[in-house]
């Protein structure tokens, strides 16, 4: 049991990640609103404790709506954990623009334009704290992935230039960057890479991704997603918490290879994996 409980937002909280840190931090004793557009799949965690709230952060009008039960209901918000995003892969050219504009909405303006509708309320009371869960694919880039690249890379940037501008506020800015993580992502990443390459100049080295990803995501070699909702606990609890959480398969030596390996090895690595020529 925590010593001091918080106010929590949790939004993507019907499934993998996020629901296991909202039953997690409910269980500690925390007020915790799960936010997702399907509440229905909310139902084991209001059984815990969990508040369910119907958000979808592309839609202004709900997000607007949900702060405000919130902050009617306890005055107060002490906690936003920016973790609702997708990931849909595909080559540069293959993905329509409508579909990187809708995932950028998603993973980026859906997760600022939130931040924005709580910060007023934070700096009030003079204390906050807003976690937003990054990937390592915001650090290192592989094919196919580009747009959801752009979508982390751009998360990265946010929470840097935000943790700078509202510490004198008393609020803190934590990144979150899984690795390898066992969930239904890179299964459905996988059919969307399949199904983008198909017919197109990058079906063998599309679908030979995909096949990867799909093996990777149902072997027993990546983490289970409960590290990555403890780290997010810790972020919450902890006095004074990291700016970043770096945890899961690979996530340490992807970066660690990405940073110092020259741009061309790093490519050449790339397609190889892909059996690019």
């Amino acid at each position: 049991m925590t010593k001091q409980k918080k106010v929590i937002l949790i939004t993507g909280a019907s499934s993998g990640i996020g629901y296991d840190a909202a039953l997690i931090l409910a269980e500690q004793g925390h007020k915790v609103y799960g936010a997702a557009r399907r509440v229905e799949l909310m139902d084991g965690l209001r059984d815990k404790g969990v508040i369910p709230i119907k958000m979808d952060v592309t839609d202004e009008q709900s997000m607007a709506d949900g702060i405000k039960t919130i902050i009617d209901a306890e005055g107060r918000i002490d906690v936003l954990v920016n973790n609702a995003g997708y990931g849909y892969m595909g080559a540069i050219e293959n993905v329509t623009i409508a579909e990187a504009k809708r995932q950028l909405e998603v993973n980026v303006f859906g997760l600022a334009r939130l931040t924005q509708l709580v910060l007023p309320h934070m700096r009030a009371q003079k204390s906050g704290r807003i976690i937003n869960t990054s990937s390592v694919a915001g650090k290192a880039v592989i094919p196919f992935g580009g747009w959801y690249n752009v979508s982390k890379y751009s998360v990265e940037a946010l929470s840097d230039a935000l943790r700078i501008e509202v510490k004198p506020f008393g609020i803190k800015v934590i990144l979150i960057e899984p690795g390898g993580i066992k969930t239904d992502w890179g299964i459905i990443a996988a059919d969307n890479l399949s199904a983008s390459s198909k017919d197109t100049a990058y079906e063998d080295s599309g679908l030979r991704m995909a096949r990867l990803l799909k093996f990777g995501y149902t072997s027993r070699f990546l983490s289970n997603p409960i590290r990555v909702a403890r780290a997010i606990t810790r972020a919450v609890n902890s006095r004074c918490p990291k700016v970043r959480y770096r945890l899961g398969a690979g996530s340490g030596l992807i970066v660690f290879f990405h940073t110092i390996l020259p741009a061309r090895w790093w490519d050449g690595i790339m397609r190889k994996v892909c059996k690019m020529k």
